[in-house]
């Protein structure tokens, strides 16, 4: 914990939040200068913090606490019938950990997917060096899962990060066509299975605001813990 005490961080202006219209978003993250060990961000996943591309950090608006950092304890969950069926419409994909993205196949996916599910967004236009800064930084301990249909057709990608206690689901992205498999949802399922096969405890799965629909998906994998007031709470609401 002296670590964590000792580490630089730097806060954004304020600017309109990406989730709530009425509010406005304030980030903290630590200083990107730093070089972290593995130990370091595991302990800052513990307290609610994120890794995107090179930047860990957390929300820290000042009117505005709806931001709430969610992630399934593995040994606890028990699937929905829903959630069963998933899994079994996507039992004939070819599943494989790859060390690298960084290919026209892979970036093909993504930018399709952000043209189809997020032209709203901030990361829309999507671009070759946008992607390769947001998902191929690869810390030593990220880890590439593709979803291949029967056909070979690359339609789903899981980029996740391997911590000392669990997987933190940084980002899925796949084929918007596919809408019959639910590949986010099963992502996520894969991945509570992998991390109980290597004996992990949780599944980070990042931010979770009440009031943002998008972000409902996330309570569907009961129980969850929610972290408030720095201590993580079992909760299945």
């Amino acid at each position: 914990m002296t670590e964590l005490k000792n580490l630089k961080l730097f806060s954004t202006h304020p600017h309109p939040c990406g989730y709530l219209e009425e509010e406005e978003a304030t980030t903290v993250f630590v200083d990107p200068r730093l070089n972290l060990n593995a130990d370091i961000y595991n302990s800052l996943s513990r307290i609610g913090f994120r890794r995107s591309g090179k930047h860990i950090y957390r929300p820290n608006c000042s009117q505005c606490q709806a931001c709430v950092p969610l992630r399934i304890n593995v040994a606890n969950f028990t699937p929905s019938r829903g959630q069963k069926r998933c899994a079994k419409r996507n039992a004939d994909l070819d599943i494989e950990i790859v060390k690298s993205i960084n290919s026209d196949e892979h970036y093909a996916l993504y930018e399709n997917y952000i043209a189809h599910r997020h032209s709203d967004g901030d990361m829309y236009p999507p671009s070759r060096a946008q992607y390769s800064e947001f998902l191929c930084s690869t810390w030593g301990i990220t880890r590439y899962v593709e979803f291949r249909n029967p056909e070979g057709n690359l339609i789903a990608i899981a980029v996740c990060d391997m911590l000392q206690d669990g997987i933190s689901a940084i980002y899925t992205f796949f084929d918007p066509c596919q809408h019959q498999r639910s590949l986010g949802a099963f992502a996520i399922l894969f991945q509570i299975s992998w991390a109980k096969q290597l004996n992990l405890s949780f599944v980070y799965l990042g931010y979770w605001i009440k009031r943002c629909e998008k972000m409902r998906y996330k309570t569907d994998y009961k129980p969850y813990e929610l972290l408030i007031d720095n201590h993580w709470i079992e909760s299945e609401n």
